[in-house]
């Protein structure tokens, strides 16, 4: 079967409406990823967001601008690092992040926020090259506001940011199968290299693009370009992955580790990864779109099976790939949904073209409203998210009590549901405790036991890591909270939630709130969701965005105790 060509309105030129629809579009993209985007400040709950690209793009004005970690490619640092650069005068983020973290996070969240916006820009342009204008635009009003996208546009985090190169390779990916041109191979080349210093996983475009080496024009001087460009954009945006190779190789040992460690996460109950990725995209992208987007590849099949070769490769690997991973969120799905955008728009503009042939009176409307209807489900969602976001979290409801009701220097023990700066008054450290926390918590990041659950003798004992917490709590830490004074014990449904979602892997968890309930009075109690409504059960996608619309404002559950009988003093 022959491909279909490019409809004219996908040739070079100038279209005015188009121009003006893509700003339009970008306008309302960036108004939902800003709306909302200073939730929770000035402490930061996502703990990804709190560890890594932020923290470390300050540090980089201490000492060289090699990060020393691989893990999360430094691309997205670097960019904070610039903008840090102009905006605080140099290391004088410093200064500011000690007087306001919040203020640095804001200005970081909104760096996320405009390049999720361009990504979805440079989408519009990729689909006029791929089908046509109006396909182009439907999929990038689809990618402006499909929830998973705008959700993490409003953090910090490398996701949503690696996008933007990534939608760049698809523009020069449509051309290098349309006409082959260098300079649609150039285009390619730099796409992909500073999406994979973004993202390593946003690599999955070259599937695509050696698909259309196969079946497309060939260029030998524009693949060897893309090439020499592809490494240079990664070199540019990592550079120490050359100057510090021992480093970034073992980060990426790390990584895959990390993603595929033989045990999954305590919460983490999805038996089937393939599966799971496939049920996210009912949420995360939308149920029309996903039918449509079967509807669009069935179409490129049929009719133009070069196009389907390269753009069906890129999600049915991915997906393939990562759902045989030990570990998978909803986010790390992320890469392939401009491509998946693309697919949608095309079969959405597939069924518009029925309609007119059927109904000529709708033939001015159609496309409209087959967008509409594309993107309803993520608008709704994002808007509802973004007005959840805009609110106050739960856990600055539960520390506006704490403050009211427990005297500064209290000794409390906090479970690990926010960053240890929540504990202190920020720009005004204590005097009380000795290292300018507000409380004195116990130490929940350092467990008295082994893993095998017997005693350890001496010590600070052993530290542990934030997923791990359910694993080290034992009933008879009750009591030992009671003898040190420790008579405040706040809990929350992020981390006792993981106990009770796979109670037979933690059984002294369960146990453990067993014996906070025996011991102790609820003095205080806040939840997320509207009142009446049921508790959402515990997941890593649900507990920790606010897509159900049971949601009121973001954050956990959150119960304190009192516990009985233990002396305040």
């Amino acid at each position: 079967m022959r491909a279909a060509e490019p409809t004219p309105s996908a040739r070079p030129g100038i279209d005015r409406r188009f121009v003006a629809g893509v700003a339009a579009l970008a306008l309302g993209a960036l108004a939902l990823r800003l709306w909302g985007s200073r939730h929770g400040l000035p402490y930061v709950y996502n703990a990804d967001e709190n560890a890594h690209f932020v923290a470390r793009a300050i540090g980089m004005f201490d000492h060289t601008l090699n990060p020393g970690y691989f893990i999360n490619p430094p691309g997205f640092t670097y960019v904070l690092h610039v903008i840090f650069g102009i905006g605080y005068g140099g290391d004088g983020v410093q200064a500011a992040f000690a007087a306001d973290p919040g203020d640095v996070f804001a200005v970081a969240r909104a760096a996320s926020a405009v390049l999720g916006t361009v990504a979805v820009g440079l989408l519009a342009w990729a689909g006029a090259r791929f089908f046509d204008r109006t396909t182009g635009l439907i999929a990038a009003a689809l990618l402006a506001v499909s929830f998973l996208a705008v959700h993490y546009s409003h953090l910090a985090l490398n996701d949503v940011p690696a996008l933007a190169p990534l939608c760049l390779a698809l523009v020069g990916l449509a051309g290098v199968l349309r006409r082959g041109a260098t300079l649609d191979h150039v285009l390619f080349g730099i796409g992909l290299g500073v999406a994979c210093a973004f993202k390593y996983t946003a690599g999955i475009v070259l599937v695509g693009y050696l698909a259309a080496l196969a079946v497309g024009p060939r260029n030998v001087k524009g693949v060897g370009l893309a090439a020499v460009l592809g490494l240079a954009g990664f070199l540019v945006a990592n550079p120490y992955a050359l100057f510090d190779f021992a480093t970034f190789r073992d980060g990426l040992q790390d990584q895959s580790t990390a993603s595929n460690d033989g045990g999954g996460k305590l919460g983490l109950t999805e038996p089937n990864g393939v599966l799971y990725y496939l049920k996210t995209l009912t949420w995360g992208l939308g149920w029309i779109p996903l039918v449509a987007a079967l509807g669009g590849a069935i179409a490129l099949v049929r009719n133009d099976r070069r196009a389907a070769g390269v753009l069906l490769a890129i999600p049915l690997l991915f997906v393939a790939f990562m759902g045989t991973q030990d570990r998978y969120f909803a986010r790390w799905l992320l890469p392939i949904y401009p491509v998946l955008c693309l697919l949608a728009a095309h079969g959405a503009v597939i069924a518009a073209n029925a309609l007119r042939e059927r109904r000529p009176n709708l033939r001015r409307w159609a496309p409209a409203v087959a967008g509409a209807l594309l993107c309803a489900q993520g608008l709704v969602f994002s808007v509802h998210n973004d007005l959840v976001l805009s609110r106050a979290d739960t856990r600055q409801v539960t520390r506006d009590w704490l403050v009211a009701n427990v005297p500064e220097g209290s000794k409390i023990v906090a479970e690990p549901i926010s960053p240890d700066q929540w504990a202190m008054d920020v720009g005004n450290p204590s005097r009380k405790t000795g290292n300018g926390n507000r409380w004195i918590k116990w130490a929940t990041s350092r467990s008295r036991f082994n893993n095998d659950g017997t005693a350890r003798r001496g010590g600070v004992g052993r530290r542990v890591k934030l997923e791990d917490y359910e694993r080290t709590t034992r009933p008879q830490l009750v009591s030992s909270y009671a003898r040190g004074g420790f008579c405040f014990v706040l809990t929350g449904s992020t981390q006792f939630g993981r106990a009770f979602a796979e109670p037979q892997e933690v059984p002294n968890a369960i146990r453990y709130y067993e014996e906070l309930k025996r011991s102790g009075d609820v003095v205080f109690r806040t939840s997320p969701y509207r009142e009446g409504a049921k508790s959402v059960p515990f997941s890593f996608d649900f507990s920790f965005n606010s897509y159900p619309l049971v949601y009121e404002r973001p954050g956990p559950e959150v119960v304190i105790y009192q516990l009985r009988g233990c002396d305040t003093g």
